[in-house]
């Protein structure tokens, strides 16, 4: 007998299955050459990681013949096989590189009991199961309870010599089995970027400019550089990725699908080597779809992190800071990656704390990054150099003499009348703090007569939106804000525009938020334009004798109190060097060491670094990177103009999951049911609902549900919370 399975759907023996990842072994260790990394322990961990699968209670499971309750886990059997001896003296492994290898394949997987009564049991079974088993890549010569001196079921923490070695071998051990069930290349080679770039670079007829320049003549360094909006530093971090294995960060999904789409279409013209990576990737992958794409093998390429190229959010990379069970497979696959991070400046204090502590580990495993910003507040810099990371920066910021912005500093709350008397058939936008102010200043324009006789478009976008009418918003303000567009209008929004969308307008009405938040929002009008006009284009509303709205809840009091003084002096132009000088002078960690901000980034870092290694599993992680505060709900309203539909929805999600005839086609439908049901949802934070009972809900599967708040929706408007507990508390004026 010599067909003792691994896998059961589709069959697979434990010998294909290890072939397998010898072949995807094969194929990172040919694209990855130089990874610094012992090729051999891994390769052997390969090799014996599944023969615990021999255990006959496992196959009688995997047959289904039956289920022994005391079955021991076949990872932890594996170990049995590793003969320490032979290692030594065929490959002259150290004690601590057997050590390595026997956590590798013991924690594989995480499950088992390493300590159950029967173990030392089964381990003298396997030596029957033995004689049955063939396999001509290993000639099996004794099986036995390893020795303590090698696993102890200890595991290997962060103050070990060997850590950053062990998660290597682990997490790569993880990635080549992974890859070789799903049936998939572990990795794409990366061998057209920098000829995509070239290319593009001829098709459009210009030149490399200095940022760009400096990015490519500092391949193999970290870099930090600060460079305005329209100095390309899109091209700028894929030159620097060039033809590595790369990752592009940014904090805002419609900037991801944006920069997806360009690079796609204008830079490398073939997605199938550029991955797209966030919580709606599946959507987006399905709304692209042409005939004869496998958008299955796509997705899986890329939740695998194959791809050469990925278009991320920091949630998707980052959360192995908090070194969850499993953690190593992504920290393994940033040892021999590029990170780019662009819009540094919009991470809330525990996002921040992630990414200094991510790009720590980034920079002792052998990984790279380099942080493309706008602006670059002091106090990352100091942050990054208290962690030990090791990174240049640019001799000069990238900015050129072109004065795009004239400032005009109003000592009130935001007055929608004097949007009113400047709109003068220009593209206009307005960005408050809050979903609430947002509101409040819509409703003030769409009920103005003067605004109603002229037909002048009025728009809302803010993140409380079902996601179905999000989308066609931002397309919509994507359209008007085109350059090339002659659509007028006014767009009213909070945050979500703030940064990294190509959007252009005449002019900007915004309430105050901090000086840094601020000149990014001014990046959205007069983009790349000269402003040769007199008079102003950017109006900031500084609150006057009030606070504007979300400042003590989205907006730290102490920044906005020293922005709000920065600002008293400015009237007029303003160029690119004024505005890097007032955030220099304000985000120093001297003057912002007694910030709210500066204690929670702080706090944050001492708390992830507090906790140890493997405590917290990974679905924990994600619902803290996620915002565990979020909940999921459709609006009732919705729910009840569009009843018919989403119960139609649900009813195919339930066929899909009890229908095992066609198991792909199936799945894709299911997905797409999903994400079509997801168009009529929308995050709202909980404590918005407090006090609110959701007692009806829409049940899909076993596991899965979604609330139905009562509350009042529209397309214009989004979602509005009448009901308030506190009635000091306004909740949606901390949204944004």
């Amino acid at each position: 007998m010599n067909n003792y399975l691994a896998k059961s759907n589709p069959r697979e023996t434990i010998q294909e299955h290890t072939d397998n990842l010898l072949r995807n072994f094969e194929i990172i260790k040919s694209v990855y050459s130089d990874l610094d990394i012992n090729w051999n322990a891994l390769k052997i961990s390969c090799i014996y990681h599944d023969l615990g699968k021999i255990n006959r209670k496992f196959q009688d499971k995997i047959e289904k013949i039956k289920k022994h309750k005391d079955e021991i886990a076949h990872n932890l059997l594996s170990l049995a096989f590793i003969n320490a001896k032979e290692l030594k003296e065929e490959y002259n492994f150290t004690n601590n590189e057997i050590k390595i290898i026997s956590q590798a394949v013991a924690r594989h997987h995480e499950r088992g009991d390493y300590n159950a009564e029967n173990y030392n049991e089964e381990v003298e079974l396997l030596k029957k199961e033995a004689v049955n088993f063939k396999y001509d890549k290993l000639e099996i010569k004794k099986i036995k309870k390893i020795s303590a001196k090698y696993f102890a079921n200890e595991r290997t923490y962060g103050d070990s010599d060997y850590f950053l070695e062990y998660v290597k071998i682990k997490g790569l051990l993880n990635r080549l089995d992974y890859a070789a069930s799903g049936g998939i290349d572990v990795e794409v080679k990366n061998d057209f970027l920098n000829d995509s770039l070239d290319k593009f670079k001829k098709e459009n007829n210009f030149n490399w400019n200095d940022l760009q320049n400096f990015m490519k003549n500092n391949l193999d360094k970290n870099i930090i550089a600060v460079a305005q909006t329209g100095m390309g530093k899109t091209e700028a971090g894929l030159l620097w990725i060039g033809n590595n294995k790369g990752f592009f960060t940014l904090p805002l999904k419609t900037a991801i699908n944006e920069i997806y789409k360009r690079v796609v279409n204008e830079i490398v013209k073939n997605k199938e080597r550029i991955g797209l990576l966030h919580s709606d990737t599946y959507s987006k992958y399905l709304e692209n779809k042409n005939n004869g794409d496998n958008i299955e093998e796509y997705y899986n390429k890329t939740k695998q992190l194959s791809l050469p190229l990925t278009i991320c959010t920091l949630d998707q990379i980052f959360d192995f800071v908090f070194r969850y069970r499993d953690f190593e497979s992504k920290l393994a696959t940033l040892s021999y990656s590029k990170v780019v991070i662009d819009e540094i400046q919009m991470y809330s204090p525990d996002l921040l704390a992630y990414l200094i502590l991510g790009l720590y580990y980034i920079d002792k495993i052998g990984g790279k990054f380099a942080i493309l910003t706008a602006t670059l507040p002091q106090i990352i810099i100091d942050l990054m150099k208290k962690e030990g990371i090791n990174f240049i920066t640019g001799e000069k910021p990238y900015i050129n003499s072109l004065i795009r912005h004239s400032i005009k500093v109003r000592n009130s709350e935001i007055d929608s009348r004097e949007i009113i008397e400047k709109y003068n058939k220009n593209k206009v936008l307005v960005i408050c703090n809050t979903v609430r102010k947002a509101q409040e200043i819509f409703e003030e324009l769409s009920n103005n007569k003067e605004l109603i006789d002229k037909k002048v478009k009025i728009n809302l976008l803010h993140s409380k939106f079902i996601k179905r009418d999000r989308k066609n918003k931002e397309k919509n303000i994507m359209r008007m804000g085109d350059k090339n567009s002659n659509e007028i209008g006014i767009w009213v929004a909070t945050q979500v525009v703030e940064a990294s969308l190509d959007i252009d307008f005449d002019l900007l009405f915004t309430e105050l938020s901090d000086i840094n938040g601020l000149f990014q929002r001014f990046g959205r009008c007069y983009r790349k334009r000269a402003f040769d006009k007199n008079g102003y284009n950017c109006y900031v509303f500084d609150g006057g004798e009030n606070k504007c709205s979300g400042v003590n809840y989205v907006i730290d009091k102490d920044i906005f109190e020293f922005s709000k003084e920065a600002l008293k002096n400015l009237d007029g132009k303003i160029t690119e060097q004024d505005k890097l000088d007032i955030i220099g002078e304000i985000y120093t960690t001297e003057k912002l060491k007694n910030t709210e901000y500066y204690k929670k980034v702080l706090a944050n870092i001492d708390y992830i670094k507090t906790i140890p290694e493997y405590e917290l599993s990974k679905k924990e992680v994600r619902k803290r990177f996620r915002d565990i505060e979020n909940i999921t709900i459709i609006p009732k309203t919705i729910y009840e103009e569009r009843k018919d539909a989403i119960d139609e929805l649900i009813l195919d999600i339930n066929r899909a999951i009890y229908n095992n005839e066609n198991r792909k086609e199936f799945t894709e439908n299911r997905i797409k049911k999903i994400y079509e049901l997801k168009d009529y949802t929308v995050d709202i934070r909980r404590n918005e609902i407090y006090g609110i009972q959701l007692n009806e809900k829409l049940k899909i599967g076993k596991y899965m549900e979604i609330p139905i708040l009562d509350c009042k929706y529209s397309e214009k408007e989004g979602v509005t919370i009448e009901k308030k507990v506190d009635r000091n508390i306004d909740f949606d004026s901390r949204s944004f």
